[in-house]
């Protein structure tokens, strides 16, 4: 495996560097404070005295069960310090509150109702800080009753809509679940859009406010068009293999390569540019004169502007240029293996797949240069993995893991001390 080019940096730092978090959350919000602390907030994960449920998540580092040894808990808490508090006991909510009274941000993933009986709610909190900002993520939202049913990451996914529109062309076949709990992690990329934006009001003049994030809701407005299909036009888009879902089929893309791995040809050419483009990488590769419907390329790069995919079933013309361009593209995947077909065609500007295994993804050459796999060190195990990194690569706002994750209460005494509060069992 190629090996990755980005050490983590020691320490932290980011475009949210001086903000500081506290975390309430197991597996449904986790990735939320993950991300603002990737980001260089000092996210402060609170733990019961066992510690949270994620730390009992398979897989196990080889495969030894241990709280500090769950991969599923790495991955989601990196560049957090975590505190053990008791929040059925006086000194753990006095403590608690303590804590978010130095806050800038509270996310939790609690039940509703939980914070407000043990007195640690919003209106409880911004008393003593009123420029907190509370972000609470649940199912259904704090005031739908459905929040008080349980839910699991693929009841999400299918309630609110993303499931129908993932498999394949055999409707014979159920519907498939995106992998690595996407449900949840939808809603946390809701709740952090939310925070950075009630964050620019408060430090534009205005005060903390309660965020109130269904997962439910974040993930049906997250179907592409398949929401607005059915509001819009009562169409119910059907899934389609490795291309949209739509309410009528579209052309297959997903091709097998010369190596005998798939790709996604992606859209074809429509575009004069493009066509020309095309013409010169099949003669880059010798495929020029073996493409019968070579002249229809070389008609549709000397027309002026984009040819229309919406009128296919109206100009026979525009119809057969497009298909043209369509097959050249099938004919480079067939010819080529895949990696070569992927790389031509990214190169060349055209948005096109291969379809990978994890461990192939991470080794991609693309990923590797903008710096996706990240060596993180373990010091307690003495040695280092490597994690995925940034999901996103902005200019000027950098984001790297700062440190490993947390062991169980690792910061405890240093926060306790911090708030005047000694650590439990202290003379």
């Amino acid at each position: 495996m190629t090996q990755p080019s980005t050490p983590a940096p020691g320490p932290q730092s980011g475009p949210l560097t001086g903000l500081r978090v506290v975390e309430l959350c197991d597996e449904a919000g986790e990735l939320a404070g993950k991300l603002l602390g990737d980001m260089g907030a000092d996210v402060i994960k609170v733990e019961p005295p066992e510690g949270a449920r994620t730390r009992g998540y398979e897989p196990f580092l080889g495969d030894e069960p241990h709280p500090e040894r769950s991969l599923y808990f790495w991955h989601y808490n990196t560049s957090k310090r975590s505190v053990t508090l008791d929040l059925e006991t006086d000194e753990g909510r006095e403590a608690f509150r303590r804590l978010v009274a130095n806050a800038d941000v509270l996310v939790e993933d609690q039940p509703p109702g939980r914070l407000a009986a043990l007195g640690l709610d919003y209106a409880d909190l911004r008393a003593a800080n009123p420029q907190l900002i509370h972000a609470a993520i649940t199912s259904f939202g704090r005031d739908d009753p459905r929040s008080l049913e349980p839910f699991t990451d693929l009841t999400i996914l299918a309630g609110g809509g993303p499931v129908w529109s993932c498999g394949y062309d055999d409707h014979s076949l159920p519907p498939v679940r995106g992998g690595g709990g996407q449900g949840f992690q939808t809603g946390c990329h809701w709740a952090l859009i939310s925070i950075l934006t009630a964050l620019l009001h408060r430090d534009g003049g205005g005060e903390g406010q309660f965020i109130d994030v269904s997962m439910h809701a974040a993930s049906n407005v997250t179907t592409e068009a398949a929401s607005y299909q059915w509001l819009v036009a009562n169409n119910t888009v059907q899934r389609q293999t490795g291309r949209h879902a739509a309410p009528s089929p579209s052309i297959p893309t997903q091709r097998e390569a010369a190596d005998g791995r798939w790709i996604n040809t992606g859209l074809f050419p429509r575009y004069p540019d493009q066509f020309t483009t095309v013409i010169e990488w099949l003669r880059e590769v010798d495929l020029l004169d073996a493409f019968e419907e070579a002249p229809l390329l070389e008609v549709a790069a000397g027309r002026e502007g984009m040819l229309n995919i919406g009128r296919i079933g109206e100009d026979g013309e525009e119809a057969a240029l497009l298909a043209a361009g369509r097959e050249a593209m099938n004919l480079l995947a067939a010819r080529l293996p895949a990696y070569e077909f992927f790389e031509g065609a990214q190169q060349r500007g055209f948005q096109v797949g291969i379809i990978y295994a994890p461990e192939e993804v991470i080794a991609d050459p693309h990923f590797v240069a903008r710096g996706f796999p990240t060596e993180i060190e373990h010091p307690e195990l003495d040695r280092s993995f490597t994690y995925p990194g940034a999901p996103w690569r902005f200019g000027a706002s950098p984001w790297a893991i700062s440190r490993r994750p947390p062991l169980l209460g690792g910061h405890t005494e240093e926060l306790l001390a911090e708030l005047g509060l000694a650590p439990a069992g202290a003379d």
